[in-house]
């Protein structure tokens, strides 16, 4: 790990336990074993080590809908390829993007970080709405309405189908964090979840 990636990692450590206003640029000089002035060789500010951390969670959450093949929900013509979804795909499905944000080391300490500093900094509440809320339903909304026209579920408010698929999920995050060592526990909850959903909306 070079110098740098260290930074960015022990500063995502620090500010998932202290929020981004509690750590000072010291702080993660000092978790990195530098002085000062060598921390500032590699990153102008805290604010540009935040932005670079932002860059690379989203990079991971764009990899992870590439390697689920979940991008597809943005494609026009997806109706197709969601067409022979079955629900055990879904299940599973579910599960890693579940899995994902409970237990990624990357993503978990991301997710604590602006969980905590959204209450200290209108930006980061902003931002912490957007990635956690609004965009989750705006892409779930998105699968569930190429999800209907594939004929996997019937003629339903996909908007309201992804708040109703999604309040769980989010809930479990919530209910299991920090608490990985209880995870087939999560997955049993999710998994009842995902065959009770799809019982009321599939066609």
């Amino acid at each position: 790990m070079t110098t740098k990636e260290r930074i960015i990692d022990e500063s995502l450590t620090l500010f998932s336990e202290k929020g981004f206003s509690g750590v000072s640029v010291k702080k993660i000089a000092e978790a990195v074993g530098i002085k000062d002035s060598s921390l500032y060789k590699h990153f102008s500010s805290k604010q540009e080590i935040f932005d670079t951390i932002l860059e690379e969670m989203t990079r991971r959450m764009d990899e992870l809908t590439e390697v689920l093949h979940i991008a597809d929900a943005t494609k026009e013509d997806a109706a197709p390829y969601f067409a022979n979804l079955t629900i055990e795909q879904l299940v599973e499905l579910s599960k890693k993007v579940f899995l994902f944000y409970l237990k990624d080391e990357f993503a978990a300490r991301f997710r604590r970080m602006l969980t905590i500093e959204q209450y200290h900094d209108s930006e980061i509440s902003t931002l912490y709405k957007k990635i956690f809320t609004r965009d989750s339903i705006e892409y779930q909304t998105l699968l569930f309405s190429q999800l209907i026209q594939g004929g996997v579920f019937g003629k339903e408010d996909p908007e309201l189908m992804a708040m109703n698929f999604y309040a769980l999920i989010f809930l479990l995050i919530t209910r299991y964090d920090n608490e990985t060592e209880k995870e087939e526990e999560a997955l049993e909850i999710l998994e009842k979840h995902v065959r009770e959903f799809s019982r009321i909306y599939k066609k």
